[in-house]
């Protein structure tokens, strides 16, 4: 029997996929249990359809994203800390601070969005941090950390 599943089933398929199945399994599992529904030919067309849709907007929202990344990768963020007289500053830098600075620059951005460095920002200097715009598309942004006037 053929099935459309509605999601996700462990070593049988993901949402959306068009599957065979046992009647059996089908009839008193699956369809029961809101997993999946019967692959009539109309059902089937309007799966393609509207993948074909989820495509169309895909698109978009990664073309969207690149643009986004573009921005932040050419605009460079300053923090300013407070810093003592040997150079290092009072705690470190955080993605807030980062999120706050791009906000500033007129970009905004999810601070759980960015990722700081593997060491933590605890000097003045210059430094590089990932911003996560939307699945696989990432930007890196520059954060020059300076002392406070």
């Amino acid at each position: 029997m053929k099935i459309i599943l509605k999601k996700e089933v462990n070593n049988l398929g993901e949402a959306g996929d068009v599957v065979e199945v046992r009647s059996g399994y089908a009839q008193n599992y699956l369809i029961p249990q809101g997993f999946a529904s019967v692959a009539t030919p109309s059902a089937i067309k309007q799966l393609e359809e509207t993948k074909r849709q989820r495509a169309h907007k895909e698109a978009k929202l990664i073309a969207d994203a690149e643009a986004l990344a573009a921005k932040i990768a050419e605009t460079p963020v300053k923090v300013a800390v407070k810093v003592s007289e040997s150079g290092k500053i009072y705690g470190s830098v955080t993605s807030a601070q980062v999120a706050e600075a791009l906000a500033a620059a007129g970009i905004e951005v999810d601070k759980k969005n960015i990722t700081m460095p593997a060491e933590d920002i605890k000097a003045v200097g210059e430094y590089e941090a990932t911003v996560k715009c939307y699945k696989a598309v990432k930007a890196a942004v520059k954060v020059i950390v300076e002392a406070e006037a």
